[in-house]
């Protein structure tokens, strides 16, 4: 990769990461790195579970979108226009979504139902035309609606967050593009000392504006 790309990748792998760090329940971020896994994977960030699960709420599956879309808001914070970088992403964030959706009962506007099944064509069904996972073309539509609908608050919900870290996400994406690979808990100290800094400096505007109120 060019320097260029370089630092889009590192502004999106620590806007993944920050994402993960940012909203709870999600996994805990162990490694970030802009090192290629061949073509597909331009750098990634590894998030390891702190214990096995076989089930999932509806608010954790909703952070897991949100964590997705943290690359790409990323982009979108500090570059003019987003990449196609976020290729990978949008897809798991598209089929986690159209899974609350029609397979999980998540949907307020569908109600407890399952779409789950594969679609056959009229010519196979056997004259079968309500059969299990079967719905009307109306039904596909508010599907699509509602799997948009979900993707587009999930996508605001990270962006709030990102917005106030945007220090922290120009000083970690600087540290991951000289090492090239850092670990979770490094990310953590840039985290903590940008706000740390950023709080005496708040501090220090008390001070002058108490200062001044008493000098007049």
């Amino acid at each position: 990769m060019g320097q260029k790309e370089r630092e889009r990748v590192a502004h999106h792998e620590i806007g993944y990461a920050l994402a993960g760090m940012s909203l709870p329940g999600s996994d805990e971020v162990h490694k970030i790195s802009i090192i290629p896994r061949g073509v597909a994977a331009l750098g990634y960030t590894l998030q390891l579970p702190k214990e096995d699960r076989f089930l999932m709420t509806k608010s954790e599956l909703k952070n897991r979108v949100a964590v997705l879309f943290g690359g790409r808001v990323a982009e979108e914070l500090i570059y003019p226009e987003a990449s196609t970088g976020a290729r990978d992403d949008l897809l798991k964030a598209t089929d986690i979504a159209k899974n609350m959706v029609k397979a999980y009962g998540m949907s307020e506007k569908l109600g407890q139902q399952c779409f789950d099944q594969e679609q056959r064509p009229m010519f196979l069904q056997n004259g079968q035309s309500h059969g299990p996972g079967y719905y009307s073309e109306e039904t596909a539509r508010e599907i699509d609606d509602e799997v948009r609908r979900i993707t587009d608050e999930l996508q605001v919900r990270v962006t709030a967050p990102l917005k106030t870290k945007l220090s922290i996400l120009r000083q970690a994406a600087q540290v991951l593009l000289e090492k090239e690979t850092i670990v979770g808990a490094e990310l953590k100290t840039i985290a903590e000392q940008a706000n740390g800094a950023s709080a005496q400096e708040d501090q220090k505007d008390q001070e002058d504006i108490v200062a001044d109120a008493v000098g007049q």
